[in-house]
């Protein structure tokens, strides 16, 4: 008794002085001079940071950290909110964090962790800028958390770690600035002249497993190596029309590899949400088939977490700074088990907005704050569960195994059946034999792998570092052999990379070298497909090219754990001696070494054959001894000394432009990262520039990356006239047209310039009037073309195996097939007169399944069909590729495809 009138009292002085402290807090509307939440205002991301940092130096419950740096070089802020008493614990609360995170401790430590530590809570803003709803809700959230004494707020701040973080500062600085920069507030709208992100706009949350952007890598290094959040808040826009916010539980399919636990914690986690709204009169939540959003995908902020055993929440909620309305949509008026509490028509405005997103943000506190141990427990349990499964025999349930067994069964019965016709009917009420699931799921063939090994002897040894750092900078543990040794009867040497998978994280682990085997989905039984949320198949691995062995049994070796997080540098060699040298055309970091050459003024040649075991494109070089000693040393390229080969070719640096438009292009902005990545020199083009002709006193190589041809750009509405924007951006605006574009273009080509087109932009084939075809498509019966219906043919976001000319220049260094990224790509179908016109098949698919990792509805329809051409134009020439072979600066086992093209002889 006497404990606790002395714990009620030290509460009571807490929060006398915690009030007083609150009243010392300037409030939003005093540090920006309006309200959060008012009708046309935004706060820029300067503003914001400051007041973030003016409250964490007044306020006890606030530690402001900075997590790195952003592409255009301001500091990405971090708050950890939490009583003062757990300020003074919270290095230990982050080891527990840790600790029952990586879950390498064992049951009975685990319980007594999970009751001491506290539950840590990753609430984020702003990654999608325009979207400015989530960047203004953490200002509002932050200020009340760190205020309020009432007895809900005290508990969470004592009960929770809670991280807020605005991940994207430098797209609310360029949002705001650009919105609040017209006068007539009517007139204010968010179609800035460039993306919210230095490079890549809207695809930063399609970063998050390989981490090429440095604000997604601050942010999983936060997540996956230092603090292991147990929920992950990501904070999104809009909603389907006719709600108010979309969130979990989310609609089917769900990733095989997951854990059970994290179905129905993210379940537990919607529940709170969507009650909290309904007790305090919010309607408009929309959950499960009321909305797009899956869990299948890996890759987004609020996905990767899900293969990290924690629980990723997405709410997509309507509003913003200009009025707007909830529109009537018949449909959503009726009340159903996805939308419960339907929302009517009505004015809505940003303060609404504001006011759902907080009491959102509050239900999750209040869940965490309630289910803080089992939080903490139930991430141990999945982790362990993780371990477990790769210690031992393990199948993982895709549905080509379900497919397996009931092919089996079925050709039995069809076989049995001739001597019995009882059998026909044998399995149908009572379920199959158990001997069939026997026949898969105890198939030793079919086990889920043990680990996997990535030889340090393979051609491009640098590409695996930058693999594996994807993985290390994920919380992934890795290993590198200290000496050689031997799996299996097979040799690997020293600097090997070794990747098991008894570990916490096995899920993400297995989703980047496993295929993913996507269901088919449709929406009803013969009906159109049910697009995926994002990729149906993404194999890092794949994507990377990287050689790695499955290994199928548990295996041991002269193996160092590398730190977590710890980033690896690219293997050190040293340059031969000699005069001259070769530089394997098959690995990506040659071209940096050879750009650095080029620039130097060093004469750099490419072989036509085999030379020294190297591949025909090798690079031969003589003299440039500090550039090749660098790019040994800092980029892990290998040399072999060399005499100078028997028909080499000089090259020289392409001048080279890289198309863009108004609002700015992803795919384009992907390949100006990688271009600066790689070290080549290029100018970004706009429609006006390519109009206004004589492109080839200034350029060898035009870039059309996704999007550029006529017809393809999807902005074209928006775009502005030239009287509503600044002079400054004139020359973005525009797009290219069949009467101007092209026959600039066609001029371009003729005078001996080439063009590359990639994905959308191969339909300048068309243009050019080529003898090329979709190969997509079908006759109806009046004798017109349609595209092919989504219930005939369907491949979204997939991996498929190609075949390739591997003695084209264009295929230098790739081999005789590659996997290639293909989301609904253009297939062409060459016309009969294609190959005396000079048009050279560069890539096609054969007449065997070539799907690797994903799904691909109608494959026939793919047989034989030619993926990417070379097609002669003048002196010139169009190389066009259907699949994305620079996809979001993932596909590095395709790059080499654009490189080839970068120089000329």
């Amino acid at each position: 008794m006497i404990r606790k009138i002395y714990w009620l009292l030290g509460l009571a002085y807490w929060m006398v002085l915690t009030n007083a402290i609150a009243q010392q807090i300037p409030s939003p509307k005093e540090h920006f001079g309006f309200e959060i939440g008012e009708d046309y205002k935004l706060a820029t991301f300067t503003a914001t940071d400051a007041y973030f940092r003016k409250v964490a130096a007044l306020s006890d419950r606030v530690k402001f950290v900075e997590i790195g740096p952003t592409e255009e070089g301001r500091q990405m802020p971090m708050m950890i909110i939490t009583s003062p008493e757990n300020h003074q614990k919270l290095a230990r609360y982050k080891e527990i964090s840790q600790l029952l995170g990586r879950a390498e401790i064992g049951e009975e430590e685990a319980r007594k962790l999970s009751l001491e530590g506290k539950a840590v809570v990753w609430i984020d803003g702003g990654l999608h800028s325009t979207e400015t709803v989530g960047s203004h809700q953490l200002i509002d959230t932050y200020y009340q958390l760190v205020t309020r004494t009432d007895a809900e707020n005290m508990r969470m701040l004592d009960d929770l770690i809670i991280l807020m973080v605005q991940v994207n500062p430098d797209g609310q600085e360029i949002v705001t600035n650009w919105y609040m920069g017209n006068e007539d507030v009517k007139k204010r709208d968010m179609n800035s002249p460039y993306m919210y992100q230095k490079y890549v706009g809207h695809d930063n949350n399609r970063d998050f497993f390989m981490m090429n952007m440095k604000e997604t890598t601050n942010t999983s290094l936060q997540q996956y190596v230092e603090w292991l959040p147990q929920i992950i808040y990501n904070h999104h826009q809009t909603s389907p029309a006719g709600t108010v916010v979309a969130g979990p539980p989310y609609r089917d399919p769900f990733n095989h590899v997951f854990d059970p636990l994290i179905m129905t914690s993210l379940d537990g986690v919607g529940s709170a949400m969507i009650n909290r709204l309904n007790v305090e009169d919010r309607p408009g939540y929309t959950r499960l088939s009321g909305s797009v959003f899956s869990s299948w995908w890996n890759g987004g902020l609020r996905t990767t977490p899900y293969f990290h055993n924690m629980i990723g929440v997405l709410t997509e909620i309507t509003g913003g700074p200009t009025p707007s309305e909830i529109p009537l949509i018949p449909e959503r008026l009726i009340p159903t088990h996805a939308t419960p509490f339907p929302v009517e028509p009505q004015a809505w405005n940003f303060k609404k907005s504001l006011d759902y997103s907080v009491s959102l943000n509050y239900a999750i506190l209040d869940y965490a704050s309630r289910n803080s141990d089992a939080l903490l427990y139930n991430i141990y349990k999945m982790g362990r569960n993780s371990i477990e499964r790769g210690s031992m025999d393990h199948w993982t349930k895709y549905p080509k195994r379900s497919a397996a067994i009931q092919s089996a069964f079925d050709a039995a019965k069809e076989k049995a059946a001739t001597d019995d016709p009882e059998m026909a009917f044998f399995g149908m009420r009572s379920g199959l034999p158990g001997q069939y699931f026997d026949s898969v799921f105890k198939d030793p063939n079919l086990r889920d792998p043990r680990g996997f090994i990535l030889s340090s002897d393979q051609s491009d040894f640098s590409t695996v570092v930058r693999f594996m750092n994807a993985l290390i900078k994920s919380g992934i543990l890795v290993h590198k052999a200290t000496s050689a040794f031997t799996v299996n009867g097979k040799q690997y040497p020293a600097g090997s990379y070794v990747v098991k998978s008894d570990q916490a994280f096995r899920p993400h682990v297995l989703d980047m070298f496993e295929p993913q085997d996507h269901p088919n989905d449709f929406q009803f039984p013969g009906g159109p497909p049910v697009r995926p949320y994002d990729a149906a198949g993404w194999t890092l691995a794949f994507q990377m090219g990287v050689e790695f062995d499955r290994i199928m049994d548990g295996f041991d070796g002269p193996f160092e754990r590398i730190t977590l997080g710890e980033v690896q540098p690219f293997p050190v060699y040293k340059v031969p001696g000699g005069s001259g040298f070769l530089l394997d055309s098959r690995a990506n970091n040659s071209f940096m070494a050879v750009n650095d050459l080029l620039k130097a003024g060093v004469a750099v040649s490419r072989t036509t054959t085999t030379v020294s075991g190297l591949p025909a494109g090798s690079f031969y070089v003589s003299g440039g001894k500090s550039v090749l000693e660098k790019a040994a040393k800092e980029y892990g390229v290998k040399m072999v000394a060399s005499s100078k080969p028997a028909g080499v070719v000089k090259i020289n640096p392409a001048r080279i432009a890289l198309f863009d438009h108004y609002g700015g292009s992803m795919p384009s902005g992907w390949v100006r990262w990688m271009m600066e990545q790689y070290h080549f020199a290029f100018q970004v083009v706009y429609p006006e520039e390519i109009d206004k002709g004589n492109l080839k006193a200034k350029y060898d190589v035009i870039l059309f990356i996704g999007a550029g041809a006529p017809g393809t750009v999807r902005n074209w509405n928006r775009m502005p006239k030239t009287d509503e924007i600044d002079a400054q951006y004139h020359n973005l605006l525009g797009a290219l047209t069949k009467d101007k574009s092209i026959p600039e273009l066609k001029k371009f080509m003729e005078a001996g310039g080439n063009v590359v087109a990639v994905g959308e932009s191969t339909s300048l084939a068309y243009d050019l009037g080529l003898p090329i075809s979709n190969a997509l498509v079908e006759k109806l019966p009046n004798g017109k073309e349609r595209a092919l219906p989504g219930d005939k043919y369907y491949v979204p976001g997939s991996i498929l195996k190609a075949k390739l000319d591997g003695n084209h220049s264009s295929n230098w260094g790739m081999g005789e097939s590659a996997n290639m990224v293909f989301n609904n790509s253009p297939v062409f179908s060459l016309a009969p007169d294609a190959l005396i016109k000079g048009v050279k098949p560069l890539a096609w698919l054969g007449t065997e399944s070539s799907l690797i990792s994903g799904w691909a509805w109608g494959e026939s329809y793919l047989k034989n069909g030619v993926l990417a051409f070379e097609a002669p134009i003048g002196k010139g020439k169009l190389i066009a590729y259907g699949p994305e072979i620079t996809f979001r600066a993932q596909a590095h086992n395709t790059f080499k495809l654009l490189f080839n093209q970068l120089y000329t002889q």
